[in-house]
């Protein structure tokens, strides 16, 4: 029996492609991929597209179903694949039935009326808890604790990909903590769409800080905790506590920025202004003076002139960023940023480079002001690499044992990584 999941997207994908591998094996299928698909640019459409053709290639006998936001938004897109066999939506990737119903249809040949099963997202209104009992390929282990997002930024595809924000109670996610400690992780990342609005959908509308806590006091072995993506804007007061309390909760925070001009921000629809962002950064680095900050940005937005693009580059250094996660503008259908006055492509590719260059200098930076210093990596077991706790990837001297957590010195860097002594 062989079931392979190919991710693509996010760590909340990640997080489910594991109940997607354990659903679809448990169905009986066989000889079968899964793609689950990201919708956040038409590059990885792209690319899940470019994935498909060439495992159809190389296993010409397997059966190929898609699934993910992409799927959710524009299933036609892969329903008129010769190569897929069925297209699943983003909600139903998740139920043990759905993959019992395409097993059964596969087997027995599926109808065009068949091929494409997508949800109405706008009718979901709970998360459920998926257990997992570990992460094939991770050293980390991804909770997912909430889905979907009530905003609608002009740019962004997901929440059509994803439908409304809803959280997973504060119980589950604490025993399922705990359940992945006890299967011997020694880090774990809380995941969702919009991570900030857990708990608003909750009885008494808990905070994240609340659940950031909480899991620390209730799973006192958890080594390692980490944040995935956040609004700044929405961070509450027990998250900036746990944050300057809590040594458990790793000082590396990935922000959800989009761009440094506040003209771009609200033409966005963004609910932050760049001043927000900086002032942000330099709270939590008051609180936690060793907290590093990765953040997305997006170039060549429509509008987007030389002044806007000068302003980003500028929040880099403002913010004092180290991780620039930097896409080049693509216009969603169905988004209003599609409608509005697009940048000529070279542009837009002109102006990616410039961030993505500013983005190799501030980590070079931070690179330089590691050496000497001694951190804790976690090996991965791909030979002789880890991550430290500020997530910054480490070269090992030696092959280590997959999840071994080693205190090292730091040697150096290579422009890429760390190097350890």
């Amino acid at each position: 029996m062989s079931v392979d999941v190919v991710t693509f997207g996010c760590r909340l994908n990640v997080s489910e492609s594991e109940v997607v591998r354990r659903h679809a094996e448990a169905a009986g299928l066989d000889n079968t991929v899964v793609i689950n698909s990201c919708a956040v640019t038409a590059e990885a459409v792209r690319k899940a597209q470019q994935t498909i053709r060439r495992l159809k290639r190389e296993r010409p006998g397997a059966r190929i179903l898609v699934t993910g936001c992409a799927a959710q938004t524009e299933p036609e897109t892969f329903a008129q694949m010769r190569e897929v066999d069925q297209v699943l939506g983003n909600h139903a990737k998740l139920r043990a039935e759905t993959w019992a119903n395409a097993k059964h249809s596969l087997d027995f040949g599926v109808s065009a009326e068949e091929k494409v099963k997508i949800d109405d997202l706008d009718s979901v209104r709970e998360t459920a808890l998926h257990l997992v009992d570990g992460f094939e390929g991770h050293v980390r282990a991804f909770v997912q604790v909430q889905n979907g997002c009530d905003h609608r930024c002009t740019f962004c595809i997901i929440p059509y990909g994803r439908g409304p924000s809803r959280s997973v109670a504060m119980g589950e996610v604490v025993s399922q903590a705990r359940r992945l400690v006890e299967n011997g992780y020694r880090e774990i990342v809380l995941t969702g769409v919009d991570l900030t609005a857990w708990g608003l959908d909750l009885p008494g509308q808990p905070k994240l800080g609340t659940l950031v806590r909480a899991i620390l006091r209730h799973v006192p072995e958890l080594p390692r905790l980490r944040i995935s993506s956040l609004d700044p804007v929405e961070i509450d007061r027990d998250l900036l506590r746990a944050i300057a309390e809590e040594e458990r909760l790793m000082p590396h925070l990935h922000l959800s920025l989009q761009h440094g001009d506040d003209l771009i921000l609200k033409r966005m629809k963004r609910r932050h202004s760049r001043r927000d962002a900086i002032a942000f950064c330099e709270e939590t680095r008051h609180l936690r003076p060793d907290m590093v900050f990765g953040a997305d940005l997006i170039a060549g937005f429509p509008t987007e002139g030389e002044m806007h693009i000068r302003n980003s580059l500028a929040l880099a250094d403002d913010c004092g960023l180290t991780f620039l996660h930097v896409f080049p503008f693509s216009p969603r259908n169905g988004t209003p940023a599609a409608r509005m006055p697009q940048l000529p492509r070279a542009v837009v590719k002109e102006r990616a480079a410039l961030l993505r260059a500013k983005g190799d200098t501030m980590l070079r930076r931070h690179f330089a002001n590691e050496i000497g210093r001694r951190r804790r990596v976690i090996a991965e077991g791909d030979g002789y690499g880890g991550h430290s706790e500020y997530f910054t990837r480490v070269a090992l001297t030696r092959p280590s044992p997959r999840g071994e957590m080693l205190e090292v010195k730091i040697s150096g860097h290579d422009g890429r990584r760390l190097l350890a002594a």
